[in-house]
């Protein structure tokens, strides 16, 4: 096996969505927008579970923990992606685009835990009343939510550390807005069978075995409403529900479309709209899931704004 020399790229150049630039301003005003709300939505959610008494139980725990996720890979790649709207040259510099990497894919697979948390919390909850308060202790929440932060570290360090070792000896053009794995990739002179293989058995073990606990949690949930004799007291423990199951399909729908495919099956133009819908847009319909669907969450709102006086 000889070695070809090559010189590592010092930036990567980002395609980006356009270059037309009056599109580009209005593309960067909409997404400042969704940003800005995706950082005060999942805050004041935050805020709320910490701050009202009735919130401090382990499903808002979890809860707390995703809306602090979706802040965190919002924010690892939004602001950049805002620059190079504006920016005449749309760069990162390579060591800038492996820690970009490494904070979207850590917090990306730890809010695939927490969402499967979260469903094993309902599970507990609809399922096993009586034994809720062990199955899902304080102890418990904890090392669930070490877990997910533990796995989607080392992942990730897994992925940043053997893509960024490759060789890129030719272009170093991103067809992209953000450093993800499969365009960079493609930009690689070197075979990543290897690197395919991992991120396809490394997000497929992350994703699937956490699908697979949400599937298994609500096919029980789903015999324990049926069993319930009124329609009165089943609509009430299913729409307790509802919001999670509303963010797992939108968050897994997108996931499992990137990642658990061949790279020969990538469309850049169909892959960026996809991947801006879960890195910019579902961290901001979270909070709004959550707190138009939960009557816990509406409530504390209310108390709260009753509490300063703004409403009556």
């Amino acid at each position: 096996m000889h070695h070809i020399n090559y010189t590592r790229p010092t930036e990567f150049i980002f395609i980006g969505f356009t270059d037309y630039l009056p599109f580009r301003f209005i593309l960067f005003l909409v997404f400042l927008i969704v940003y800005t709300l995706t950082v005060v939505g999942n805050m004041g959610l935050i805020t709320l579970v910490n701050i009202d008494i009735r919130l401090q139980t382990p499903m808002y725990h979890f809860l707390s923990n995703l809306s602090f996720l979706d802040i965190s890979y919002s924010t690892a790649i939004a602001p950049k992606m805002l620059v190079n709207f504006l920016a005449s040259r749309k760069s990162i510099s390579f060591y800038g685009c492996a820690v970009q990497m490494f904070f979207f894919a850590c917090f990306a697979d730890a809010e695939c835990l927490i969402l499967a948390a979260m469903a094993y919390d309902r599970y507990a909850a609809i399922c096993n009343p009586l034994l809720y308060s062990t199955l899902v202790s304080r102890r418990v929440c904890f090392s669930l939510v070490m877990l997910a932060y533990f796995s989607g570290s080392v992942t990730s360090l897994v992925h940043v550390s053997l893509t960024f070792m490759l060789p890129y000896c030719g272009s170093n053009i991103v067809n992209h807005f953000f450093c993800d794995i499969p365009p960079l990739l493609a930009l690689s002179c070197a075979d990543t069978y290897i690197n395919e293989l991992l991120l396809f058995a490394l997000c497929g073990t992350i994703q699937m075995s956490t699908f697979m606990v949400i599937l298994i949690s609500y096919f029980y949930i789903l015999i324990t409403v049926l069993s319930i004799k009124s329609s009165g007291g089943r609509g009430k423990t299913f729409s307790t529900c509802a919001s999670h199951l509303i963010a797992v399909t939108l968050f897994y729908g997108t996931l499992l479309f990137m990642y658990l495919r061949p790279t020969t099956s990538y469309s850049p133009d169909t892959d960026k709209v996809v991947a801006l819908f879960y890195t910019v847009v579902f961290p901001m319909l979270n909070p709004i899931i959550y707190s138009f669907r939960n009557k816990d969450v509406k409530n504390a709102i209310k108390k709260l704004l009753e509490k300063k006086g703004i409403f009556k």
